[in-house]
């Protein structure tokens, strides 16, 4: 009753102590990771960002957990962060027996292979890969997709398993593997942490459904719809044309959808309804742009990662991501 009780009052806590408690992946180029100044940057970075702007008016108001696989849903289940927002796949085991709630999916994503070109030459499918030695971090989901794949396709392979994905990283790297799998776009952030990243190889194949998305603890569904329409908003205001550059002149549109999405109209209860003030999708927007403006900013073809929209367009582009109407 009292860890329920804890659980229901998250945005009180959030509120007491000023701040919200976000864990992230310790180190992963283009979702969470420090820059040259210590600042935390990235993708599920930037989210937390949104979640803070959303209930203080101000994104910089969020501290950061770096969390390893084996460490991230224990410190959700005990209250030691607020959010998770670390690359994780929505599984139904991880939504009913760790009593979690998943806001939505950010980034759909798939695992693939990576391999060392100058080792293992003329490889271009995983389908090549029988016999090799592969790299894979334990307690997540792509060590069990890993395996699964090799037996479907009747295949033999030695798993070179660490609990620590910098672990992983240096193995593969000191040609310890012949492979390497993990998601699709972690895949790309960490060949630009390789030696020598010209000489490896993303292949083409995806062998899973990996929707990656923020979760919060069951039992708070105020704090899970503050989360859950935070993703929205920044859906619905990309789709609405509302940037971090122009959305102080969008609030003067005559457009109504506008209008009641930056909660412009004075009987408008966007805000109250979730606790927050009217001014949260406007404060979301001026911390951290909108999805594309996030996207493009930490993976998109203007990073480093150079990773294409692909399915991460918006519904209206030909891709997944569909905001539910702020109305």
């Amino acid at each position: 009753m009292a860890a329920g009780a804890a659980s229901a009052a998250t945005l009180e806590n959030v509120k007491e102590k000023g701040f919200v408690q976000c864990g992230v992946n310790t180190s992963q180029a283009g979702f969470s990771m420090p820059d040259d100044k210590g600042d935390w940057v990235g993708f599920d970075v930037d989210f937390c960002r949104a979640v803070a702007a959303a209930v203080f008016g101000d994104g910089s108001k969020v501290k950061f957990t770096p969390l390893s696989t084996k460490d991230r849903f224990t410190a959700l289940q005990s209250g030691e962060v607020d959010l998770l927002s670390r690359q994780t796949t929505w599984t139904l085991s991880r939504d009913t027996a760790l009593g979690f709630n998943f806001a939505g999916v950010t980034y759909y994503d798939g695992q693939g292979f990576m391999v060392n070109a100058e080792k293992v030459p003329g490889v271009t499918s995983a389908l090549q890969l029988s016999g090799a030695a592969v790299c894979v971090q334990s307690g997540t989901t792509t060590e069990m997709n890993l395996a699964d794949y090799f037996k479907a396709h009747q295949m033999d392979y030695n798993p070179v398993v660490f609990e620590k994905v910098e672990e992983a990283n240096t193995a593969y790297d000191a040609g310890r593997c012949d492979a390497f799998t993990a998601d699709g776009a972690s895949l790309y952030g960490i060949r630009l942490a390789l030696s020598n990243p010209d000489d490896h190889v993303v292949l083409p194949q995806i062998i899973s459904k990996e929707p990656l998305g923020p979760l919060v603890r069951q039992g708070d569904d105020k704090w899970f719809d503050i989360v859950k329409w935070t993703y929205y908003a920044l859906l619905d205001t990309e789709e609405a044309g509302i940037t971090q550059a122009n959305v102080d002149d969008m609030m003067k549109s005559e457009n109504p959808d506008v209008r009641r999405l930056l909660g412009v109209e004075a009987e408008t209860k966007i805000g109250a309804d979730l606790g927050l003030d009217n001014a949260w999708v406007v404060n979301i927007v001026k911390a951290t742009g909108n999805y594309g403006e996030i996207f493009e900013r930490n993976l998109g073809l203007g990073s480093r990662l150079k990773i294409a929209r692909g399915v991460n367009e918006l519904w209206t582009k030909g891709g997944l991501q569909y905001g539910m109407p702020i109305r």
